[in-house]
């Protein structure tokens, strides 16, 4: 992977680490339905901002349908998906179940787009489960009812994330590609249409007062702009350069700075299982980002 890649990939972890913590503050004063609508609608915002200012061409080449197709499996569910875990998970819980996003990647990849299961993507996965399981024990709630509920949710974010980095390489990228810009308002835009009847359905039992506090505010503008516009720009740069399987190990490293968003501003506790579960997944991430070994060719004697 190179360097710039490889900084894409870091940033963008530290970035959806970022998104539990505002979830986590939001979904209690403002309501699931409305945290995550406004989250799209905002980001769909911002990336026609980003759009205007670097004077991107609105071109989807013919591929409208699909990338909105895209967006409801890439980002309107996982978003409403989220938003519910977070009504029972602490936002580093929500962040370590995320991790399982390569696993679903591995698997449906393997079942459904002819993906290679090699014995160090495999065994990368494992050992980045371990490093969840490991993770959570460091949780500050224990199981129950509710917080199986949380992970559920979870897990159906992170199968909607595995379709779509393979939707996304077939339909998009393997047909010649669209601007990051362009492909992510497609998106959200989608996420946004699949969301709008949901809202409209639930919006008139929203408070409105939470929606005058400062920090609501800034934690709105910095799901919808910085974690989901900017972000998803970023992913979807990403998805073109190194691939659908590589893309979605982001994952591994969200769990640590999701941690560590959690202790800086969350005053959330630090403990050894941490340190031991953040080594287990940087060595699952080494074993499924390597680069396959080249097989020797015999000269002809």
């Amino acid at each position: 992977m190179n360097p710039a890649a490889l900084l894409n990939m870091f940033g963008l972890a530290a970035i959806w680490g970022a998104s539990f913590l505002f979830m986590r503050q939001l979904v209690p004063a403002i309501g699931v339905m409305p945290t995550a609508f406004f989250r799209v609608v905002l980001s769909a915002l911002g990336l026609v901002v980003i759009m205007l200012v670097l004077r991107t061409r609105w071109d989807f080449r013919g591929k409208l349908a699909r990338i909105l197709l895209i967006g409801v499996i890439a980002s309107g569910v996982p978003v409403l998906m989220y938003s519910l875990a977070a009504q029972f998970l602490p936002a580093g819980y929500s962040a370590i179940f995320n991790a399982t996003t390569p696993l679903m990647g591995v698997l449906i990849g393997s079942l459904f787009f002819g993906e290679a299961l090699t014995g160090g993507k495999a065994l990368g996965v494992l050992l980045g489960l371990a490093g969840v399981a490991v993770l959570t024990r460091a949780g500050p709630v224990p199981f129950d009812t509710q917080v199986l509920w949380g992970a559920a949710a979870c897990l159906v974010a992170t199968t909607c994330y595995g379709f779509a980095g393979y939707f996304t390489k077939r339909w998009i990228n393997d047909q010649g590609g669209l601007d990051f810009a362009v492909s992510a308002l497609g998106s959200q835009t989608g996420a946004t249409l699949c969301l709008l009847p949901f809202f409209l359905g639930t919006s008139l039992d929203m408070p409105l007062a939470p929606l005058t506090e400062p920090k609501i505010l800034l934690a709105l503008a910095g799901l919808g702009f910085l974690c989901t516009s900017f972000a998803y720009v970023l992913y979807f740069r990403l998805l073109a350069s190194i691939g659908p399987l590589k893309t979605m190990t982001v994952t591994f490293l969200i769990p640590p700075f999701g941690v560590f968003w959690g202790v800086l501003l969350l005053d959330e506790s630090l403990s050894w299982a941490h340190l031991q579960g953040g080594v287990l997944i940087a060595l699952a991430l080494w074993l499924v980002l390597r680069p396959a070994p080249v097989a020797k060719v015999e000269a002809a004697g």
